[in-house]
């Protein structure tokens, strides 16, 4: 299970054909040269079949893009923790604007993973939402605007309230969880936007993930947290 420091680039490969199966191991490769160049902590989430080959095949944290709080028996069709950690898995993120979650089955998963040692990544829509996830206690909090998702238009730049607002809000009444924003993030400028109002951490996926040059999009994201 590969090391999870600040800042964190996480690469969400959603269901992208171009990130499937052996090309998802191809992409982690990638994330793995380039956080390893520029001493950036790159987390990849590839779909959950894929989570065994490609944490086979990279020394970087792999994620899977969904967990479900139940134990080992009667839960077919669940994602539980335990195959996560067999998988080679170092966390997950919970509650994604296209797998919305029950808070009380966000709860739920976070104390589980607390077991099991997997980092938490709650996604959010706003700052009230992402105060609600913060206070269940989990390793980060990802604000995303869903309209944003995926249109290439930077929540960084095209909302910059938003985020700023969840740092002030979050940080109000949790100190020490890690802050990300997602949505639209395309860019090193998106990057260098969002770290500028207090996120730690970005979550993307189609910049990199549909990318016919990936190395070059990734080499660009993480450029400004070195500079």
């Amino acid at each position: 299970m590969g090391k999870i420091e600040l800042p964190i680039i996480a690469i969400n490969f959603k269901t992208y054909q171009q990130a499937t199966g052996e090309r998802a191991v191809l992409l982690a490769q990638t994330c793995e040269k380039v956080a390893q160049e520029f001493g950036v902590s790159v987390v990849v989430a590839p779909q959950i079949p894929d989570l065994y080959r490609v944490s086979r095949a990279v020394s970087i944290p792999v994620f899977s893009q969904h967990m479900d709080a139940g134990d080992p028996g009667r839960f077919t069709g669940h994602i539980l923790g335990e195959t996560l950690v067999e998988a080679g898995c170092s966390g997950t993120l919970l509650n994604h604007s296209e797998n919305r979650m029950l808070l009380a089955d966000i709860e739920a998963s976070i104390r589980k993973a607390e077991k099991l040692h997997l980092y938490t990544i709650v996604c959010t829509n706003n700052p009230l939402v992402s105060v609600a996830a913060a206070s269940l206690g989990p390793n980060a909090v990802a604000v995303e605007p869903p309209e944003l998702i995926g249109t290439g238009i930077s929540v960084s730049q095209a909302q910059p309230e938003v985020i700023s607002g969840t740092v002030e809000k979050i940080r109000a009444v949790n100190k020490d969880i890690v802050i990300l924003c997602g949505a639209g993030i395309s860019n090193g400028e998106d990057v260098a936007a969002a770290t500028k109002l207090g996120a730690q951490g970005v979550l993307l996926a189609s910049a990199v993930a549909k990318s016919k040059e990936p190395e070059k999009v990734l080499t660009d994201l993480v450029r400004p947290l070195r500079e």
